[in-house]
């Protein structure tokens, strides 16, 4: 009877194991991209010349990037000599047999061109 109850035991705390090297390997995936996006989101925030569009690409690390650029709360900078841009940036890669994908988003003050 003992033996039984500490074989059932082994196998609890090695599936307990083993789910815990699976979410780790799961939070280091995560990590990796968002560390990636933030990359992305700083080199488009430094850019002076960002507009509204919207566009697609794929990082050299294979993960796909859907970035929009555009105008937020235009009518109430519409007085002002800034306007206001919303960057949404959407990550998606394959992990496994599912597609997973995080969402970023930021806004940029920029000055209004005469």
């Amino acid at each position: 009877m003992a033996l039984a109850v500490l074989g059932l035991a082994v196998t609890v705390v090695f599936q307990l194991f083993s789910a815990n090297l699976q979410a780790l390997s799961a939070s280091e995936n995560y990590v990796e991209v968002s560390l990636r996006a933030a990359a992305r989101l700083r080199e488009l925030l430094d850019d002076r010349e960002l507009s509204e569009r919207a566009w697609s690409e794929i990082s050299p690390e294979g993960y796909r990037l859907e970035i929009a650029v555009r105008e937020a709360l235009a009518d109430r900078t519409d007085l002002l000599p800034v306007r206001l841009l919303e960057v949404d940036l959407t990550v998606r890669w394959n992990r496994g047999n599912r597609e997973r994908s995080l969402n970023f988003q930021t806004l940029k003050l920029m000055e209004k061109e005469l």
